[in-house]
């Protein structure tokens, strides 16, 4: 009887801290004049967990930023115009198919035969930088049974690549001169994880977080395919066998309503009032959701994760990120 109170005061704290932050983050782009609330929002979490560190009764709350973040995404649909998607669909949907194949077996190259790691180590690398981050990661590990140090270096690397690409990607869409759409999808394609990846869309502008945030989506759709076709692959030879359910257990769900929303919001009659309000709680939403991304970024992984991962999905990045450039200035 008093276990829906008991998980609303177990959250609560965490949430109060992100929405403490989250309004600092709002103000402090008011008082300065300078950048975007996202920046100032993993910026303050970060610098929380890297010092003080998040404490244990705050973490369930904090945690919470993962389904805020989706929540957030699923209402950035609002925003997006349907006509755009339906012009620039086909090409990003090949973009998008064509980097997903060619990272994963790069990856899978580099690792093996470059760097020499074995075992269920590469494919975990693989699908972390090709597909959507540490989700992926942990998605194709439960059906592979990959080890736990296996799950861990991955893991680290990735996390490292995020908060170093939700640095250096702005810097250097700002420094090459990219237009917001060219930006956003550029990023969407090439970085790893969709936090940063939003987060370092709407870093640049506004319109360039709405289109690096489609394409990542995009990406994310594959992730059942993915995850199916590495399931199948490990399990020649063994007693153990996938389904097709599979594809639709680690399909990311709110893909779906994020496309719904968008439709609902370009259908006649919708008032701008109706898409203004939807717009604003979907902004609110990523600015508490990347306090807590900030949070999760720990200077403690640069020492942890291994030399021969990092060099893997370091060049992986030099060479998809200078590949997907080019393609995307020549075609947007």
């Amino acid at each position: 009887m008093d276990d829906e109170p008991r998980s609303v005061k177990v959250l609560l704290p965490g949430l109060l801290l992100l929405v403490g932050f989250g309004v600092a983050a709002e103000l402090s782009v008011s008082v300065l004049g300078w950048g975007t609330p996202l920046i100032f929002a993993v910026l303050f979490g970060a610098v929380l967990s890297n010092t003080y560190g998040v404490p244990k009764s705050l973490e369930p709350g904090v945690d919470t930023y993962k389904l805020l973040l989706e929540i957030g995404i699923v209402l950035l649909g609002a925003s997006i115009s349907l006509s755009d998607v339906i012009d620039a669909g086909p090409r990003i949907l090949g973009l998008t198919l064509a980097v997903v194949a060619f990272g994963i077996l790069l990856v899978e190259f580099l690792a093996r035969y470059v760097f020499g790691l074995s075992g269920r180590a590469p494919a975990l690398l693989a699908t972390g930088s090709s597909i959507c981050g540490v989700s992926a990661v942990l998605a194709v590990a439960g059906t592979i049974d990959a080890s736990e140090n296996d799950i861990a270096y991955a893991t680290a690397t990735i996390l490292v690549f995020d908060a170093l690409t939700l640095v250096t990607f702005p810097i250097a869409g700002s420094v090459l001169d990219m237009s917001s759409v060219a930006f956003g999808i550029w990023s969407g394609l090439s970085m790893f994880s969709t936090g940063p990846v939003a987060a370092a869309g709407f870093a640049h502008s506004q319109t360039a977080g709405e289109w690096a945030t489609l394409t990542k989506l995009t990406r994310n759709s594959l992730i059942g395919l993915v995850v199916l076709t590495y399931s199948f692959s490990y399990s020649l030879g063994s007693d153990k066998r996938t389904s097709p359910r599979t594809f639709w257990n680690q399909f990311p769900k709110f893909l779906i309503g994020f496309f719904l929303v968008a439709a609902i919001a370009n259908f006649p009659g919708i008032s701008t009032g109706f898409v203004d309000t939807v717009e604003m709680i979907s902004d609110w939403l990523f600015v508490l959701a990347f306090v807590g991304l900030g949070c999760e970024i720990q200077a403690k992984n640069l020492r942890q994760t291994g030399i021969r991962p990092f060099l893997t999905v370091l060049l992986y990045l030099l060479i998809m990120a200078t590949a997907s450039f080019l393609v995307v200035q020549t075609i947007f």
